[in-house]
């Protein structure tokens, strides 16, 4: 990879692997100026939700399952819901867990809890009416009072709910058997209109066999963070689990740094898998329940064998190309040596997903804090929320985790931990993928690697250290593709040319590190300047005044306002001549700026935001404030909220009425000592 400027570094990933070129084509193949935010799965809208359907369901007229607690081993200590329901809630708390993928446990019951606000884009995504959040069956759900597909006196029902099972690396260190600690699912929602099926779960609602030395809890504080940044990431188009709603528990009081409120969020996501579930396994050389857990992956969360990715064309060229799909299940693709069986397949997938989210959170500037691989999803996702943040002043060496003091989750390290992560999981599916053409052998299935013999094991290692190394490419080039093609709606551009990445990418995040600028709020800015305006050094420099923030005043240490002027006008240039060329004439500028604030928006969630609304609700009663942060944080790319019309406000359809002075202050300048702020993974 190409020598690197400081600030421009944070764009490499997996460094212990060889240089490859990039795919040169133009990048108008992958941008829309009228749909630059690309989702995952299904059919979206340009900012990444799906269009709104109608007035949606009840809670009990939702179609529900429970495929993963019907498909995977339960713990052999609560082999049935009855077994489970029976035991007192005491004798459900933290042991080790063997064998199994979860275990049967119910939430704890909740005294006088008090609903405080549901996320209407995340009821619609589910399928519910946003009339259900007013009904006492949601409200009892939400808490875990009330249990849905279990009957308590028949000790009977079709489903019942349960936490997980699974391990994980912490700051790069086997950590042992972690599991769900105070997660418990309820069912699977299936939304009537999209198909799309999501797993509900609550957060907070008790202690698990997983929950160590904890106490299976969690407070007001961090679930409001991750109330906010779930639905924040949806609506910017970043892949995430979602928050449906948030509740607090008056009778609950709970001991981190200090004593502090409880809460329960209820959570969803298509998948709530991560790699931590093989790593468990792994580690207790439980091969049988890998491959029946990846297996179930293929077939039950991604669809099927045949919505996975094809061999490319050139896996050891130039990775970059989309892959095929709809290769069944049997075939095997590739030369002697390098055969890719399904399981490779399905670890290419899971690779492809992750290149593209991290590629988006370095756009937006999202860090999660603490990736360890029990917070890395299979599906995909952001998941997971404790000590994240999005970028103020650019500064690629930023890490909101104040226990991070190797900056092992910096946002210039993110990339290449989750390549970390995913060699990991790489380790966990190594012997299926080694496997290649033999993989449904039945001696390769009762007896597996054979180390002891040398001749049989060779080939499978050689093999999976190949296809393994290989995949390292691919998500390279997937990240870099994603990074480009975002990176280039962002500045507003139709196409992208290789000479883009020097002269518009990496200049620009070198000046905005050595000037201290605020990363998304100069993108936004950008957003509004016109061409016209920028013809000569002296309007550049008169045009680059609305990047410095007007609460500080001084563009960065050491920098003399004439100088960073310059430094800004002369890169404004650059980017002129480029919107030039892209853009044929004046009369662009209108759908030049609509697109440009389609991908760049004018709020975020930053950490000083959300203590000020923590503070509000718990220490002095507020309520609306959850309601208004959550309304901005799901429409981020709107100019003014107070006064507009809105399909999915906070109580449905209608003329929204926040705050204004509020809307302003929240979109403005930072104040200086509140950037760049830091908490600890305590929830």
């Amino acid at each position: 990879m190409r020598s690197l400027k400081p600030a421009a570094r944070c764009l490499a990933v997996a460094q212990h692997l060889k240089s490859i070129p990039y795919a040169s084509q133009p990048f108008s193949a992958f941008f829309s100026t009228t749909n630059n935010i690309m989702a995952l799965n299904g059919t979206t809208t340009e900012n990444g939700t799906h269009p709104l359907s109608s007035e949606g369901t009840t809670l009990s007229s939702l179609p529900k399952s429970w495929h993963l607690t019907s498909s995977l081993p339960p713990d052999a200590a609560f082999p049935t819901p009855a077994d489970s329901h029976k035991a007192d809630r005491d004798d459900l708390g933290p042991r080790q867990v063997k064998n199994a993928i979860f275990t049967w446990v119910r939430p704890e019951k909740q005294q006088d809890p008090e609903l405080l606000a549901v996320s209407p884009a995340a009821m619609r995504d589910l399928g519910l009416a946003l009339s259900e959040a007013d009904t006492e069956e949601f409200r009892e759900v939400a808490v875990g009072n009330k249990i849905i597909g279990w009957d308590e006196e028949t000790l009977s029902g079709p489903g019942y709910p349960w936490a997980q099972c699974y391990g994980g690396f912490q700051f790069g260190q086997w950590a042992g058997q972690l599991g769900d600690g105070r997660a418990i699912s309820l069912f699977e929602g299936t939304n009537p209109s999209t198909g799309v099926r999501y797993e509900v779960q609550l957060k907070g609602a008790g202690m698990t066999p997983y929950s160590r030395f904890a106490d299976g809890k969690a407070v007001l504080r961090s679930s409001i963070r991750e109330f906010v940044v779930s639905e924040a990431l949806h609506a910017l188009g970043i892949p995430s689990t979602r928050a449906l709603a948030i509740s607090l528990l008056p009778h609950s009081h709970v001991r981190r740094e200090t004593m502090e409120p409880g809460a329960i969020v209820v959570r969803m996501a298509q998948s709530w898998l991560r790699f931590g579930n093989f790593d468990i396994l792994r580690a207790r050389g439980d091969r049988k329940l890998v491959r029946q857990l990846a297996t179930y992956i293929g077939e039950e969360v991604f669809g099927g064998w045949d919505k996975l990715p094809g061999r490319l064309a050139d896996p050891e060229g130039t990775p970059g190309d989309e892959p095929p799909r709809g290769i069944p299940k049997e075939t095997i693709e590739g030369p002697p040596g390098a055969e890719e069986n399904r399981f490779h397949r399905l670890y290419r997938e899971i690779i492809r997903r992750n290149a593209l989210t991290v590629a988006k959170w370095q756009i937006y500037g999202f860090m999660n804090g603490v990736l360890n691989t029990d917070n890395t999803s299979i599906f995909g996702l952001s998941i997971d929320f404790g000590p994240f943040a999005f970028m103020d002043n650019f500064d690629p060496n930023y890490t909101p985790n104040h226990d991070d003091f190797a900056l092992r989750y910096s946002y210039r390290n993110q990339a290449t931990i989750i390549w970390w992560n995913l060699v990991r999981l790489g380790e966990a599916l190594g012997e299926l993928i080694g496997a290649g053409p033999d993989v449904d052998s039945e001696s390769f299935i009762t007896n597996g690697l054979n180390f002891d013999d040398d001749a049989a094991s060779k080939p499978i290692e050689e093999r999976a250290h190949k296809l393994i190394t290989q995949a390292g490419e691919e998500f390279k080039a997937v990240f870099m593709a994603e990074f480009k093609r975002l990176f280039t709606a962002r500045l507003g551009l139709k196409t992208y040319q290789e000479s883009d990445f020097d002269s518009l990418f990496d200049s620009l995040l070198n000046t905005m590190e050595a000037l201290e600028l605020d990363y998304n709020l100069f993108f936004r800015r950008l957003s509004t300047l016109k061409t016209a305006d920028l013809q000569t050094e002296e309007a550049r420099q008169k045009a680059a005044e609305v990047f410095f923030s007007q609460v500080e005043g001084v563009p960065g240490p050491g920098t003399d306002k004439e100088k960073a002027r310059k430094r800004v006008g002369e890169w404004l240039d650059k980017w002129r001549q480029r919107i030039e060329e892209d853009w044929s004439s004046a009369a662009d500028l209108e759908e030049r700026v609509a697109a440009m604030k389609k991908v760049n928006p004018s709020f975020i969630p930053r950490g000083w935001i959300l203590d000020e609304v923590i503070r509000r609700v718990e220490k002095e009663g507020e309520r609306d404030v959850l309601k208004r942060v959550l309304h901005m944080a799901t429409h981020p790319f709107e100019d003014a909220w107070t006064g507009k019309e809105f399909e999915d406000g906070p109580t449905g359809k209608g003329v929204y009425q926040g705050d204004k002075a509020e809307e302003e202050r929240w979109t403005g300048d930072v104040p200086q000592q509140k950037k760049a702020m830091q908490c600890s993974c305590s929830s």
